[in-house]
């Protein structure tokens, strides 16, 4: 079995991964690194940062396409990020996935993200190995509004959670 193969719908819980883990790191970490997070805003990586800038998170982009995202300086790798770590959010591949663990890991990260179908077992290890939290084949936007009350943009309870903005 590879180690990023994609997760069987309903297979999201991985040892560990739970409520309590998912709350503390959303109520204690407020620095997120977005690897990926792209300048288009009908990508789920750009709603999902704009929802948790709106939400007091301190958003940094860290993707080597772009100079500003959201009007932020984007970095092109983790490397080049100023300041500690905190959560480094994945928005990328699976099998890019254990690169991007390594430099948290070096750079001193408490947290590693991984997005909905980002899931890759070794980066996982690795990163518990090293001491980090992780949370993986999860949206750190969906997760706040589960959360905190906000199930969508305006806020309201639809009962629908989703990552995708919805295009006009």
């Amino acid at each position: 079995m590879p180690d990023y193969e994609a997760p069987k719908p309903g297979s999201q819980q991985f040892p560990g991964q739970n409520a309590e883990l998912i709350r503390g790191i959303l109520q204690s970490h407020k620095k997120v690194a977005m690897v990926g997070l792209s300048a288009n805003p009908n990508r789920p990586s750009f709603f999902a940062a704009t929802y948790l800038k709106d939400y007091g998170f301190e958003i940094t982009p860290v993707n080597p396409a772009y100079q500003e995202v959201m009007g932020l300086k984007c970095y092109p790798d983790l490397d080049s990020v100023p300041g500690a770590l905190e959560v480094v959010d994945i928005f990328r591949k699976p099998e890019d996935v254990p690169g991007i663990v390594a430099d948290a890991i070096r750079l001193g990260a408490k947290v590693i993200w991984m997005q909905l179908g980002v899931v890759n077992l070794a980066a996982r290890q690795t990163a518990l190995d090293a001491g980090l939290k992780v949370v993986m084949d999860r949206c750190m936007k969906i997760e706040h509004a589960r959360y905190h009350g906000g199930m969508n943009v305006t806020g309201l309870r639809t009962g629908v959670i989703s990552a995708k903005k919805t295009r006009l």
